[in-house]
């Protein structure tokens, strides 16, 4: 789903130096483009200008310098003039520009054209400064590329999405602005700007980076740690309405196995629920003389609940040190050549390959995936009247023997078996796309990472756990109710509330596809988290 771009006031602005943006600040600025504009550091447009002025000596004397004036990829052999130098770039972004499938989201689009301005912003890349500036006037105008989500296996970096980005530059592609579909060259007259005609090397610096793979990825990273924490919600109030042991999540337990994910885990959880002796007060009394007895409540629950800082913890220290491999490639020269002004020489490697972002969502949908099992098998236990501890098959409304609707409402059978089939997709995306490596471009891109496709799995694994999410928190507001809400605390009182200003009990079988839709949001939003601090937790 696209988001809708409407006229705002800029509330600030962040600077793009190609060291220091931070990942919080893409996904505000990608997320709600009121947030404010960007803009290129006077210390950057310098150190641009200068490795496009080194550039230009270098073309001058004649030396081949691939992508510039050598073809791409396995033409590298083949020497140019240099007066061919400018369209051998626009030659590049045509052929690439040949992406299949949905667009990408605004959001998306948006984190790419900010984390491609501030690679080239680190002054590597011979680029000249007005290009740089180009796409930065582009970013606060709102003006954003159709990017096609098909076409990289994040080799040359995502060479083939990033040429939408480079054919809005020309004017030569197609974009959104003010809330249309038109072309480039319109949108960019419309905001005062113009089209550029590429100088060497400018349409490779541009399509040559992992900048649309890092934007699903930064996202991604940021809506799954919101996810961990909706997760820890959710035990806890799976944990109540199951007359459950609040003693699972105590910190003795997590200070024994120090992994800063469970031990932060176990600590939100806990914080929800009443403390451990207050549990231990209400158990049955010691009985050492009776041969046998069946307790009122079991002493341990089941381990999708019981486990849940040992789940959710390994998404939290996934998402840990994923942030800290993405901070890296956001502010990196991810591109090749690379101008070593310093000691006048052109550098020729692999900067564009996408292996830690391709390795880190893998990992990252693997984790969110497992998180998503979990809440489904909690849903089991709470919607199973084998399991939920006196709760009424499929979470049914109690009703009179002789009352009509008897037997006639399902409850949350459908949701059930929506939350299963969302949780199997989930599971089955986590296949690691960073193992089909392919041989492409005529055996010159022989070793390639997917970065780009485990980017896009790992957003689609977050937004299928989203959904597995609200399902289960809608089930449990309904066990809420029918067992009672003196089972909530303060923390948990603040979290059905706000749920049930989107989602209202449910009295007889109705659709709740709009009510999936509203609680997603809810998480999303982060208004999940809020009300749960506004809670006390």
């Amino acid at each position: 789903m696209t988001q809708s771009l409407v006229p705002c006031q800029h509330v600030g602005s962040t600077t793009l130096d190609g060291h220091d943006v931070a990942l919080e600040d893409i996904v505000r600025l990608a997320r709600d483009p009121r947030a404010g504009t960007v803009e290129l550091s006077e210390w950057a447009r310098q150190r641009i200008a200068g490795s496009d002025e080194f550039k230009h000596q270098l073309i001058d004397t004649g030396v081949p310098i691939y992508g510039v004036t050598s073809g791409f990829g396995d033409s590298n052999t083949r020497q140019i003039s240099k007066r061919k130098s400018g369209a051998l770039q626009h030659s590049l972004v045509r052929f690439l520009s040949c992406g299949t499938g949905p667009y990408a989201t605004h959001d998306v689009i948006r984190a790419t054209m900010i984390v491609r301005a501030n690679c080239l912003a680190r002054g590597w890349s011979g680029v000249r400064p007005e290009l740089v500036q180009l796409l930065v006037d582009c970013i606060n105008e709102r003006i954003l590329p159709r990017i096609p989500e098909r076409g990289s296996v994040g080799a040359s970096g995502d060479l083939v999405p990033l040429a939408y980005l480079a054919g809005m530059l020309t004017g030569e592609s197609t974009v959104w602005h003010r809330e249309e579909s038109k072309p480039a060259w319109q949108a960019l007259r419309e905001s005062g700007l113009e089209p550029v005609s590429l100088a060497p090397k400018e349409g490779l610096a541009l399509v040559n980076g992992t900048s649309f793979m890092s934007g699903y990825a930064v996202l991604a990273a940021h809506d799954a740690e919101q996810l961990a924490y909706a997760a820890e919600v959710c035990t806890a109030l799976a944990s109540q309405v199951l007359l459950g042991n609040p003693g699972h999540f105590a910190g003795f337990l997590a200070e024994q196995k120090p992994h800063p994910g469970v031990i932060t885990s176990a600590e939100t959880v806990r914080n929800m629920l009443v403390d451990e002796a207050e549990y231990l007060a209400g158990q049955s009394e010691a009985a050492p003389d009776v041969d046998f007895r069946v307790l009122e409540r079991p002493i341990q629950d089941r381990y999708s609940v019981r486990c849940c800082p040992h789940v959710a913890g390994v998404l939290r220290d996934t998402v840990d040190w994923v942030n800290k491999w993405l901070a890296v490639e956001v502010n990196s020269s991810n591109d090749n050549p690379l101008f070593d002004v310093q000691h006048s020489v052109v550098r020729n490697g692999g900067n564009f390959y996408g292996g830690h972002v391709g390795q880190a969502m893998d990992s990252l949908k693997t984790a969110v995936a497992s998180v998503a099992d979990m809440l489904d098998r909690q849903l089991e236990l709470v919607v199973d009247e084998k399991f939920n501890n006196g709760l009424t098959p499929n979470l049914v409304p109690r009703t009179e023997a002789e009352d009509y609707e008897a037997g006639l409402c399902h409850g949350f059978k459908g949701m059930q078996l929506t939350a299963s089939a969302l949780t199997a997709e989930a599971l089955k995306l986590t296949n690691p796309a960073t193992s089909f490596s392919r041989s492409t471009e005529a055996h010159n891109q022989d070793k390639v990472s997917m970065g780009t496709i485990a980017a896009r799995d790992a957003r689609s694994v977050v937004e299928l756990a989203q959904q597995v999410t609200a399902i289960h928190l809608i089930a449990v507001c309904q066990a809420v109710d029918l067992r009672g809400t003196e089972v909530l605390t303060n923390a948990t009182r603040a979290v059905y509330e706000r749920i049930r200003g989107v989602s209202d009990f449910l009295e007889w079988d109705r659709p709740l596809d709009s009510d999936i839709e509203a609680v997603t949001s809810l998480i999303t939003s982060g208004q999940l988290r809020t009300a749960a601090f506004e809670g006390g937790a």
